[in-house]
């Protein structure tokens, strides 16, 4: 079976041997009362990363959200909310939606829709955009620097779910690196930083770590760790996952931009082989390509046929809550893997 559902897109793997040793998994006290020197340094190194002044470590977005969007609700805020972002991120919205917060929902990357909406309420509460950095159902990254602009004008605030850029985008994208250099993320690729960004990623995906990182400016981020509840009533992270986290960073600084080519050429080779059987594919360099079937297809069955013929892939829901095929393509793809499952693609079809 060819596997096309693994999301760990550079192929990070933290085996037990390649991880400094720990003692034991947990000590057992609050992150709110004592952090590891260990989280310390991989929020450090992550801050930076990001282009941010400070971030904090928590053990998923799940716990993130839940706290940071508690602690919004209790400003001026109205919450702007692409209606494509991540579902964990629009559990935190409904979490602030519950204690008053008016919330406003505008197709997904529709910034006219955005500014008609947040112009009627420029004159009541300040602006929260709220929005994935890059899209996981079409590939697309946000339209970030608008968003920027929109708030700074309105003294507002853009929130990012940036877990599927984190790791592979970063600085100064070009033909010969598509995704950008050092995977910082969203902010880093299309050049922004400012006080005005809280970013909220898992490294569970290009990094291969589960783990959760929220970064911005340092009042952001001291307010966040003041202010939080699940760093008082949950489990801190595990130093098994800290130390994982401290490998996928010291990997990414040796070896990460070329992992990065090494997956923008299967991409590429992916999407190549199908256009000379005139078969396509959406997401662009994304790692996560969706099959564009013909049209009448039953793409349920399709998905079975295709399992059966020994392709592992992966069935979802686009932007637009049509049902699809998606083919993850990682830097840990062979050509003979990609050529397969194109020969086997195109003969269901």
């Amino acid at each position: 079976m060819l596997d096309f559902t693994s999301v760990l897109y550079l192929g990070f793997r933290h085996g037990s041997r390649s991880v400094r040793p720990w003692s034991q998994m947990t000590t057992g006290v609050p992150t709110a009362m004592a952090e590891p020197r260990v989280a310390l340094r991989v929020a450090d190194r992550l801050a930076q990363l990001q282009s941010c002044e400070q971030a904090v470590i928590g053990p998923s977005t799940m716990h993130i959200f839940w706290d940071l969007f508690t602690q919004l609700a209790e400003r001026p805020f109205a919450i702007f909310l692409d209606r494509g972002t991540y579902p964990i991120a629009q559990w935190g919205v409904e979490r602030a939606e519950m204690r008053g917060v008016p919330v406003y929902r505008f197709p997904h990357q529709d910034v006219p829709a955005l500014s008609k909406m947040i112009k009627r309420m420029a004159s009541k509460r300040r602006p929260l955009i709220l929005s994935d950095g890059l899209c996981s159902s079409c590939g697309c990254t946000a339209p970030l620097r608008v968003y920027f602009e929109i708030v700074k004008a309105y003294n507002g605030l853009l929130v990012l779910d940036d877990t599927q850029a984190l790791g592979l985008l970063g600085f100064s994208p070009d033909k010969t690196a598509p995704y950008g250099y050092f995977g910082g993320g969203s902010l880093p690729y299309q050049a922004i930083s400012g006080p005005e960004v809280i970013v909220i990623s898992s490294l569970a995906k290009a990094f291969g770590v589960p783990l959760a990182i929220l970064a911005g400016s340092r009042q952001v981020v001291d307010s966040f760790q003041k202010h939080s509840e699940t760093r008082v009533h949950c489990s801190p992270p595990s130093f098994a996952t800290l130390h994982a986290a401290e490998h996928a960073l010291n990997v990414n600084e040796c070896d990460g931009d070329r992992r990065r080519y090494q997956l923008a050429q299967n991409v590429i080779y992916f999407r190549h082989l199908l256009a000379q059987k005139h078969c396509f594919t959406g997401g662009g360099y994304f790692p996560v390509q969706t099959l564009r079937l013909p049209p009448g297809t039953d793409v349920i069955h399709f998905y079975k046929t295709l399992t059966a013929k020994g392709i592992h892939c992966v069935l979802r829901r686009e932007c637009n809550s049509r049902p699809a095929i998606s083919m993850i393509i990682t830097a840990r793809h062979r050509p003979v893997d990609i050529e397969q499952a194109v020969t086997k693609i195109v003969a269901c079809i």
